[in-house]
């Protein structure tokens, strides 16, 4: 089974999300369908059905949330050295060369991404761009608006 990279934050939240699958979701869901099953007629019974669905997608959820921790190797950005280059779990700042406007950035994993608040998928074009990179370099980012230049400003493990 393939690993995956995901920071120590993510796999926090993967757990919460697991344990609140398991402990709040799945019994309020089995309560749901023991309701709708005293209702009688299960053939015309629209809240079993849904009910039923939503128990599907409860299921489905935790066997996915369980299979990505198991696969997931944990890494803790604040414990990183890489001698100042730009790795997974790094907080770069980066400058705009045509804007001058400048962003921070935290490279994650793919579930912990969120654009909003600064944490950018691996995967993602920016991301690849920037692995490898130190303070000082420029990226070039093939983005849907074309060509974007980044100059990094810094680069923080925290």
């Amino acid at each position: 089974m393939a690993t995956f990279p995901i920071t120590k934050r993510g796999a926090e939240m993967l757990k919460a999300e697991l344990h609140r699958l398991k402990t709040k979701d799945r019994p309020e869901v089995i309560n749901a369908i023991a309701e709708a099953r005293a209702q009688g007629d299960l053939s015309e019974n629209a809240e079993y059905e849904a009910a039923k669905d939503r128990q599907g997608f409860i299921e489905g959820r935790i066997k996915e949330v369980e299979g990505k921790l198991a696969a997931a190797q944990v890494i803790d950005p604040a414990a990183l050295d890489a001698g100042g280059r730009i790795v997974f779990g790094a907080t770069v700042q980066l400058e705009d060369e045509d804007s001058g406007d400048q962003v921070t950035y935290q490279i994650v994993g793919e579930d912990e991404a969120d654009l909003k608040q600064g944490l950018i998928n691996v995967g993602s074009p920016i991301a690849r761009a920037l692995i490898g990179k130190e303070e000082g370099d420029t990226a070039e980012v093939q983005a849907p608006g074309g060509v974007r230049h980044y100059e990094v400003i810094a680069v923080r493990y925290v």
